[in-house]
């Protein structure tokens, strides 16, 4: 589980392309601190596992397995050698909850439609796909790209947030331009809502207990 609040900007620094999925190794002098193989980091929102038997502190990289699912379903694919991705370790039991509940399990992809700079911030305005419509709120939070954002207004077919200075300058949205794809998670407590709402009370595995005869 994380927080959305990026801890350090990255950078790809080898992809190896296989049948069905891709070997990544990122340079994150700050979430390798301390990180052992079957440890989890967030790449631009996305739970990746560290491979690596071992992490050097002196290289300051983790290698990371992507299966084509994963690729297929949200931006990493889109990676290259030298591209810059927001990364965060998950959160420590009793710790400050900072931004949300993020689980980086990515429901879609979103694109950046403008750009709106201000006197101190910036307005950005996101495609939103369809199916995640109901999902977003005014005034709710929504993971873009692995960073815990407050909603300012909610569409049909987008949404935009307000970026304040240290956002754009210590996340991949500081740089990504009109046109890029970003991952976007949305509010898990948003989607047990509606799921307990569809099934009401009483209905089998949620929360009730069914005997056998």
């Amino acid at each position: 589980m994380f927080t959305g609040i990026v801890e350090e900007l990255g950078e790809i620094v080898a992809i190896e392309r296989l049948t069905d999925s891709a070997r990544i190794t990122i340079r994150g002098p700050v979430v390798t601190t301390g990180a052992r193989h079957g440890d989890s980091i967030a790449v631009n929102g996305v739970c990746l596992t560290v491979v690596d038997d071992k992490v050097d502190p002196e290289v300051a990289t983790f290698t990371a397995d992507v299966m084509q699912e994963t690729l297929d379903k949200s931006s990493l694919g889109a990676l290259s050698t030298g591209s810059r991705v927001n990364l965060e370790r998950p959160m420590v039991l009793g710790g400050r909850l900072g931004g949300h509940l993020v689980q980086g399990h990515v429901d879609g992809t979103g694109e950046i439609l403008a750009r709106t700079p201000g006197e101190e911030w910036e307005i950005v305005e996101i495609a939103l796909p369809a199916h995640l419509a109901r999902y977003v709120v005014d005034k709710g939070s929504i993971t873009v790209d692995g960073i815990s954002l407050t909603v300012v207004e909610a569409h049909d077919a987008s949404f935009t947030v307000s970026l304040i200075p240290t956002t754009l300058a210590l996340t991949t949205l500081g740089v990504k331009t009109v046109g890029d794809p970003v991952n976007l998670e949305v509010d898990i407590i948003a989607k047990y809502v509606e799921r307990l709402g569809t099934h009401g009370p009483g209905t089998p595995g949620l929360g009730t207990q069914v005997r056998a005869s």
